[in-house]
């Protein structure tokens, strides 16, 4: 996602006023379910303002650096995971939020982990958006975004289906480095390593860009700088782990909104590894008000369309070429398998899994790279820019 032109542009305000109302009325029927799932809906609506007022999109970060060898956007990812490490840490040892028990993001080493993220690199380059880009940008108007959406369930579904035949494949037990080593050096180990990705990466050529003034309207009409979204990002997510128990998480919720979609046109669970038991089998059966992901997902989507008004930005198009609307089928469906296999997506995987110390996270990045590089060469195929 490319950052929006600093043009002031008027607020919207019946924009505003119908993202607004909307998470009124989803906190008022949340509230069945206590008083975690309105805050979480509000936490999402945070998120998808930071996300869209910072631009903060995996997608385009790694194209300018692969591309353009701009590093500003990935480097502020580096200094968000820092920021997140530091703040997970401790949490994750002393194993409790706010009246929950927490547990952070760990999943095993394995071919599964690797194709599925090579997978998503791939698709979200054809898509033109992440597990949260997709979101935000969605609620920012993109109307391409409900096609790449829809496919993305349609893909994470199908993935759930195949998780049996996946997890059968070699692996190794996840490793995470804060309870191998202690929390103490596990983050600290962590922290040197993102410190060397970060000075690694400043060796690059970064294209000169001018400097903006501090403006009070720029908290509320948008164009952060990247650092001020890592830092917001950061500490939202940590927020998310005290309230849900859980690190932030994207995809899961695609899988069950597929899932019930399926079930809506006569399919089963019966019988079915993935849905059979515990949690998904709990989450299928029950309101989707009830699920911590899917409310925070529902939260991020309304809070970036709140962000949108107030930054007089919100124009959604009908016109799609052929082309755009293939890529956005396609990158659905690649970025839905691969988050489903490979245990989540940039935010789910990646970031939450970094930020717990599991390496798990870093494999997931490695070889979703190597999915981008390629992704990128395919894009002028569906009349989408390079860079």
């Amino acid at each position: 996602m490319t950052a929006a032109p600093s043009t002031a542009r008027p607020v919207q305000p019946s924009v505003v006023i119908v993202g607004a109302g909307t998470l009124c009325v989803l906190a008022f029927l949340c509230l069945e379910y206590g008083w975690r799932m309105p805050t979480l809906l509000g936490l999402g609506a945070l998120l998808g303002l930071v996300l869209y007022h910072a631009a903060f999109g995996f997608t385009a970060a790694y194209r300018r650096l692969i591309v353009d060898r701009d590093p500003t956007a990935v480097r502020a990812q580096v200094v968000m995971l820092g920021v997140a490490t530091l703040l997970f840490a401790p949490t994750l040892a002393g194993g409790q939020g706010i009246g929950i028990e927490v547990s952070g993001a760990k999943a095993p080493l394995g071919i599964q982990v690797a194709v599925g993220a090579f997978l998503f690199g791939l698709g979200m380059q054809l898509g033109n958006g992440c597990g949260s880009g997709t979101l935000f940008t969605l609620g920012g108007g993109s109307t391409r975004m409900i096609i790449t959406l829809i496919f993305f369930c349609v893909g994470s579904f199908w993935g759930s289906l195949d998780m049996l035949w996946w997890n059968n494949t070699p692996r190794l037990d996840a490793i995470v480095l804060g309870e191998q080593l202690g929390w103490g050096y596990g983050a600290g180990l962590q922290l040197i390593l993102l410190a060397g990705a970060w000075w690694i990466l400043g060796r690059s050529h970064t294209p000169d860009t001018p400097s903006r003034p501090f403006r009070l309207t720029v908290l509320l009409k948008g164009n952060w700088p990247f650092l001020w979204g890592a830092v917001a990002l950061a500490v939202l997510s940590w927020t998310s782990l005290l309230i849900a128990g859980h690190t932030w998480s994207i995809t899961w919720a695609f899988s069950l909104w597929g899932a019930k979609a399926a079930q809506f046109f006569g399919w089963s669970a019966d019988g079915i590894w993935f849905w059979t038991g515990g949690y998904q089998a709990h989450a299928l059966k029950h309101s989707i008000l009830e699920d911590t992901v899917s409310v925070m997902d529902l939260g991020i989507v309304f809070g970036a369309l709140i962000a949108s008004g107030l930054a007089g930005r919100f124009a959604p198009t009908t016109r799609l070429p052929w082309r755009t609307l293939a890529a956005a089928v396609i990158g659905g469906l690649l970025m839905g398998y691969g988050a489903r296999i490979a245990f989540g997506c940039n935010i789910g995987a990646f970031f939450s899994g970094v930020a717990s110390t599991s390496l798990h996270g870093w494999l997931w990045i490695a070889t979703a790279l190597a999915g981008t590089w390629i992704g990128i060469h395919l894009r002028p195929w569906f009349g989408l820019p390079k860079s």
